[in-house]
């Protein structure tokens, strides 16, 4: 149960305890900020410095950010600044209270974290009593959201990288396009103006890598600088660390560099002598720029009969042009209306997309053509395939995680792994009507087939 409500640490000095006065100051730093460049994101970073100093680099940040999106949750995470903890504290005594009303948190999840994770996540409401990295994010959050959305509030205390990586391990499923994640953290800590535009170029350019190991050093290498006033180039590192952890290994995922300012850049305060500076940084995933192509393909041939143009290559990332296997599985109202794929292709992912969108759409021999009045109620689904491995052994199909290619005779059969998951059948079954249904083969033709195994990474719309 709730038991109590975080007041809030730093209104009326990081920025306005006014409500109006707040939502003036909001309006203006959005005004001057960076507009939308990004879609499809799934982070930002943004500082937590006095509105004066940062708050025109954090609208920048959150600019990017949907604002007519639901979210089923918002993580923000930050950074420690009053107490050491061995793990992370989750606010899940109440709400936080704040200038223009209650923003909820999401207490029961929270709640949940601890009791799964007890060794990781902690109830400790000392770490966020007096804590300002959440707080400040809080009004921007407001500004730029036009939905009800809740909270996860975390706050890492730890500084073993170690202990970040499991934490990011736990937090990982979440990291899918029903959640955003806002990490709060500035960067670097009282150099020289010129020092602290190098050091915050550096540590940039490594967030921007999607390599933790390459963040850890860049760090090092900053403070062996011995760059004078230099405290820290990334005060909340632990909780930019976490969030690499759960992106690095997957090319969908791109760091995107949106605005920079240090202290030493406002009028009033240009004391260059001792500065700090601020990066805006926004996390998409470019697998959904799939879903866009693939919709817009079949709009585009239902409404104008003509196949949607897609520009120049370099429009599109070096994960969106590796050549493979893709299927692109239509559904109205969670019934199949149409599955086209090829196993393999010499096309670039995302023209493949756009082709097996269309072929879904109007050439599943199962179905009509996809009309113009489906098209609202149309939910695609993509998966795009791992290179395919033959095996001896059907002991190593695990339903759910496999899909299967049965070829004999000159036939062939193909099941997505979500086929054995939607169905409930039985690795025999599951083989069985590959065989019969799919491949045109006796129920026990498996037996005498070559059979291979995929995984699919699977792009829900």
């Amino acid at each position: 149960m709730k038991t109590q409500v975080r007041t809030p640490a730093v209104a009326g000095r990081f920025y306005p305890a006014s409500p109006d006065k707040l939502r003036q100051e909001l309006e203006q730093l959005f005004a001057r900020a960076r507009s939308k460049e990004c879609k499809n994101v799934r982070a930002v970073i943004s500082p937590h410095a006095g509105y004066v100093f940062s708050g025109t680099v954090a609208a920048s940040a959150f600019n990017q950010i949907d604002g007519e999106k639901r979210y089923e949750r918002i993580f923000i995470i930050g950074s420690s600044h009053q107490i050491a903890l061995t793990g992370a504290a989750v606010y899940a005594q109440g709400d936080f209270l704040m200038p223009f009303g209650t923003v909820k948190t999401d207490v029961e999840f929270c709640k949940k974290l601890v009791l799964a994770h007890p060794e990781l996540f902690m109830e400790d409401s000392r770490a966020h009593r007096d804590e300002h990295s959440l707080e400040v994010q809080l009004p921007f959050l407001h500004h730029i959201l036009r939905h009800e959305y809740v909270i996860v509030p975390i706050v890492i205390g730890t500084s073993n990288p170690e202990i970040c990586k499991k934490i990011a391990e736990v937090l990982s499923p979440y990291f899918n396009t029903d959640n955003l994640f806002v990490i709060s953290s500035d960067f670097s800590h009282y150099p020289g103006y010129e020092d602290a535009l190098k050091v915050d170029e550096a540590t940039k350019d490594a967030i921007l890598q999607n390599d933790p190991g390459a963040l850890l050093q860049t760090l090092t290498e900053n403070s062996r600088l011995h760059i004078p006033g230099l405290a820290t180039s990334l005060c909340g590192w632990t909780s930019v660390l976490t969030l690499m952890y759960m992106t690095s290994g997957n090319k969908t995922f791109k760091y995107r560099a949106i605005d920079y300012k240090n202290s030493g850049d406002v009028p009033l305060y240009a004391d260059k002598s001792q500065v700090v500076g601020y990066w805006a940084i926004a996390v998409t995933e470019e697998q959904s720029k799939l879903l866009e192509i693939a919709r817009k393909s079949i709009e585009s041939m239902v409404l104008t009969g003509k196949s949607l143009s897609l520009g120049q290559p370099s429009e599109y990332s070096p994960a969106l042009q590796q050549h493979g296997g893709a299927f692109v599985t239509l559904y109205i109202r969670k019934k199949l209306r149409g599955c086209i794929g090829r196993m393999t292709s010499d096309l670039p992912l995302y023209i493949l997309v756009r082709n097996m969108a269309v072929a879904a759409a109007f050439y599943d021999d199962r179905f009509l053509p996809v009309q113009k009045e489906e098209l609202p109620d149309l939910d695609i689904h993509i998966s795009v395939l791992s290179p395919l491995e033959e095996i001896h052994d059907i002991k190593q199909i695990e339903l759910g995680k496999h899909g299967i290619l049965i070829e004999s005779m000159g036939r062939s059969g193909v099941f997505l792994p979500q086929v054995a998951t939607e169905t409930g059948w039985t690795l025999e079954e599951f083989l069985g009507h590959c065989s019969r249904d799919k491949a045109g083969l006796d129920w026990d033709g498996w037996k005498t087939a070559r059979i291979f195994i995929f995984s699919t990474m699977d792009i829900p719309g």
